[in-house]
């Protein structure tokens, strides 16, 4: 039986998907070969790289806008190093808001000045930073739009004249924004898109000409566009089932259904949240995420009983990280509707037996 998946990532994905994907592994488009198995070179895998990284683009409304999308290597962290390595001439700014900014801080130090613009570390990271002022003289400032283990969520994209660069590894094309205001962001596929083992990469093709350092061949945003994607083989499995996962999304009514769908999920749980005494929110209300709620049980409140109850109505992956403790629901795009049903009434099953 499938389980409710309420996993940080690896995550759920589309039945259907799941379903094409095994397909391919054992024979790919009636090749008689596997999708694993074929070139990367060839021409059946060439226009799968390139329907995905077209997918990529329309579905962000970047298509004409002087965009190109690239499928990687090495997760968001090797874009923490990247995005520096290629970016950083002299100071980077960055807003900390949680465990994958500060890496990402880490890696940046070892190219040039970092400046922590804000920070939300003060509060354990259960809020996003405001009021902040943006130093004009940044190569670029960097966000994490979303924070996995603390639950929290840029509701409002920051206003600046330097390039804005994001990590959105956990809610890339889950909500509309303006995908124009950044210049460069990334997204490890294992969230809202496939398996962990790519990365997507979109990026402001004229932000790339301000590069005027050396850079090893592997960690160049300009030889991974040149080579569209393919300086080295690629991860065909993980790209294919993004390009899949980007097809479901279109035929669903895109973006702009899907956030539909998810606020819909996020006011389910978050409302139940608010409402048990059994349990009490850990993200500031107008900074939660949409793709994270995270949750603790209230002060003196025995949590085995309710872990019994979830773990016998084939509920999977809802332990909260160690940091926050407590509870993450993961509500990424795949997962239905009816998934967050059941965890909210037996949330409601857990109070009625205190």
């Amino acid at each position: 039986m499938k389980k409710h998946n309420f996993s940080a990532g690896p995550a759920v994905l589309p039945a259907s998907v799941m379903k094409k994907a095994s397909e391919a592994v054992i024979d790919f488009n009636g090749m008689g070969l596997s999708l694993i198995e074929i070139s990367h070179r060839s021409k059946e895998f060439i226009a799968v790289m390139e329907r995905a990284q077209d997918l990529a683009l329309e579905l962000t409304d970047l298509k004409s806008k002087g965009y190109k999308a690239m499928f990687l290597q090495g997760g968001a962290s090797m874009q923490f190093l990247m995005t520096a390595y290629n970016l950083l001439e002299t100071k980077a700014g960055y807003i900390n808001t949680g465990a994958w900014s500060t890496k990402a801080i880490k890696e940046a130090k070892l190219f040039g000045e970092v400046v922590e613009v804000a920070s939300s570390k003060d509060y354990n990271f259960n809020y996003i930073p405001k009021g902040y002022t943006i130093p004009s003289d940044l190569d670029y400032l960097h966000i994490t739009t979303n924070n996995t283990i603390f639950g929290t969520q840029f509701q409002e994209i920051p206003q600046t004249d330097v390039p804005l660069i994001a990590d959105m590894s956990s809610d890339i094309f889950s909500r509309n924004i303006d995908y124009s205001k950044f210049d460069l962001f990334y997204a490890g596929a294992q969230k809202n898109m496939g398996p962990s083992g790519t990365t997507l990469v979109i990026v402001k093709e004229e932000l790339l000409a301000k590069i005027s350092h050396t850079i090893p061949s592997m960690m160049n945003y300009k030889v991974q566009l040149k080579s569209d994607s393919m300086f080295n083989t690629p991860p065909v499995f993980p790209i294919y089932t993004s390009m899949l996962t980007l097809e479901w999304l279109q035929e669903n009514g895109g973006i702009n259904q899907i956030e539909k769908h998810n606020k819909a999920k996020a006011k389910l749980i978050y409302n139940e949240i608010d409402q048990n005494s059994a349990f009490e929110g850990f993200a500031a209300k107008g900074d939660r995420s949409h793709m994270n709620a995270t949750f603790n049980l209230a002060k003196g409140i025995d949590g085995s009983v309710f872990d019994d109850l979830w773990n016998e109505a084939n509920i999977s992956g809802l332990k909260g990280h160690r940091s926050v403790g407590g509870y993450r629901a993961s509500i990424y795009n795949a997962l239905p509707l009816e998934s967050v049903s059941l965890l909210v009434d037996i949330m409601k099953k857990f109070e009625q037996t205190l």
